[in-house]
């Protein structure tokens, strides 16, 4: 039977494809014959970790098949994926620390603020962007499988009159701030550009940057987009078995939006923003199709109070909605994320009878920033305790699907991380469409999406003097605003003042 000779630079993790070179490496080269039985170094190590199994079908698959299966496992980082996987799915039935609701000093609520303050934190915001030290962090893993596109999320157009995708309105409107950080600076002839890092997954990767370079970055400085893969982890059985997607392959899944932390750290991007001059990370979810992308009021805000994060949050529309609230960790203790799964029926109905609201009210909707300084503590922090959430789905392996488990980390992990937090509440018609479900279902479309956006805009255009015309019901339809020609409702007058605009159409330059 023929046999595969692999020659790579020896490493403890990692076997580079044949005859590639580690830069600087001085080590001889390791040459591995992968015969009728598998390399008994490499068994002896999948003993250690319990996953022997992964080449039970060694001797059924051909040589070329052999050498897929060799790099896939030579790939994996044994001591850090068997730490998680042991640490995680033994964390499952432990004692749940007790929640209480967020104090009511954490949170800045739209009712108490006065339009002196807001003025304040959009200038001081608007200033330290235009010094260079915001950055923005986009989560776009996702494809729009539950859109009905295989497409990245971010390529998803909800159907609004300009056509533009999730992706552009976002681009337009860091040119848009861009624009306004470089009006408001008196003097300066250079402003630093807003540098955006994008989170892709393996699925979404190429076909973001292509989708990117084809409408030449929607007008933005190629430069100042930095595009980085999250993490991917082993699917495994109820009992931490590595599942095997091919009898070459083990069956692998995205690390959650949480990979975030460990994937800026492994990409050297916490060091690219340090050298930068950034001091603020922004961050936020791709399918937000009223997401305000480097939001200076927020910016501003987060700088005044001097925590290390903050995040937006909304009131919950009722007790049943699906969606994770924030709570606290015991007296005293920090503010976290409670999943929708995880309050029953008597804690999502519960009344603060000072208030008459939930008392479990506080809606997390993935708008986040961070201090750079806290972003470094957290990658080292959550890569040290490895716990990682389960998932139980079906996973597509050699024996059709079957039941077994990813692990994820979510966004919100870092919060029980943080020395100092604050919530900042907004208004849900102007700052959160999510673009969830298809088209048909009963919350968070396309058409949710698109009708919150053109009324809001619509607003826009009546505060800043100008008037609507339709064809069908105005609740039905609005106007859409480009971001280039205003981010926030701002600078309209001239544009609209005294003027008519037809429903549904677009107003831009």
């Amino acid at each position: 039977m023929k046999e595969i000779i692999l020659v790579g630079p020896r490493s403890d993790s990692v076997m580079p494809l044949a005859g590639s070179e580690r830069q600087g490496s001085t080590s001889p080269p390791e040459v591995v014959v992968l015969g009728a039985t598998p390399p008994q170094d490499m068994v002896e190590r999948l003993k250690d970790y319990g996953q022997e199994g992964s080449f039970s079908l060694w001797d059924e698959i051909s040589p070329e098949e052999r050498e897929l299966l060799y790099r896939d496992i030579e790939s994996i980082d044994l001591p850090r994926i068997d730490r998680i996987i042991r640490r995680s799915i033994g964390s499952r039935g432990m004692a749940v620390q007790s929640v209480e609701p967020v104090p009511e000093s954490s949170v800045s609520t739209v009712e108490e603020r006065t339009a002196e303050e807001k003025e304040k934190w959009w200038k001081r915001g608007l200033r330290a962007i235009s010094e260079g030290k915001l950055a923005v962090v986009l989560l776009a893993g996702g494809q729009g499988t539950r859109l009905g596109s295989s497409d990245p999320k971010g390529c998803f157009s909800i159907g609004l009159p300009s056509g533009k995708s999730l992706f552009q309105l976002q681009a337009e409107r860091i040119l848009s701030i861009q624009k306004l950080a470089a009006q408001t600076t008196e003097g300066s002839t250079h402003i630093a550009p807003i540098h955006w890092y994008i989170m892709t997954s393996p699925f979404t990767d190429e076909a973001t940057r292509k989708y990117f370079q084809s409408r030449k970055y929607f007008g933005l400085d190629p430069d100042q987009v930095t595009f980085f893969q999250q993490g991917t982890l082993p699917c495994v059985s109820p009992d931490g078995k590595f599942i095997m997607e091919t009898p070459f392959k083990v069956a692998t899944a995205p690390d959650g939006n949480g990979g975030v932390y460990a994937a800026l750290k492994s990409h050297k991007l916490l060091e690219d923003m340090a050298n930068r001059g950034v001091k603020y990370v922004d961050c936020y979810g791709v399918d937000n199709a009223l997401v305000r992308v480097a939001d200076p009021t927020f910016l501003g805000y987060f700088i005044e109070k001097g925590v290390a994060t903050a995040a937006k949050v909304v009131r919950k529309g009722y007790p049943q909605e699906k969606v994770g609230v924030f709570v606290q960790r015991g007296k005293g203790g920090p503010l976290a994320v409670l999943e929708y799964s995880e309050m029953d029926q008597n804690m999502c109905s519960e009344i603060n009878q000072s208030t008459g609201r939930l008392r479990f009210c506080w809606s997390n909707v993935c708008l986040h920033i961070f201090t750079l300084d806290f972003l470094n503590h957290v990658a080292n922090s959550l890569e040290k305790d490895s716990i990682y959430h389960i998932a139980e789905k079906k996973i597509p392996s050699i024996h059709g699907f079957t039941n077994g488990i990813k692990l994820e980390q979510f966004i919100f992990d870092a919060f029980t991380y943080a020395p100092s937090m604050s919530l900042f509440e907004i208004l849900r018609e102007e700052e959160f469409a999510p673009v969830k479900n298809a088209n048909g279902a009963s919350y968070d479309t396309p058409d949710t999406a698109r009708l919150m956006l053109l009324r809001l805009h619509s607003r826009w255009v009546v505060a800043a003097g100008g008037f609507l015309t339709h064809s069908v019901p105005l609740y039905l339809t609005g106007v859409e605003v480009s971001p280039l020609c205003s981010y926030a409702g701002e600078n309209l007058e001239s544009i609209c003042r005294g003027r008519t605009f037809h429903a549904p159409s677009e107003i831009s330059f």
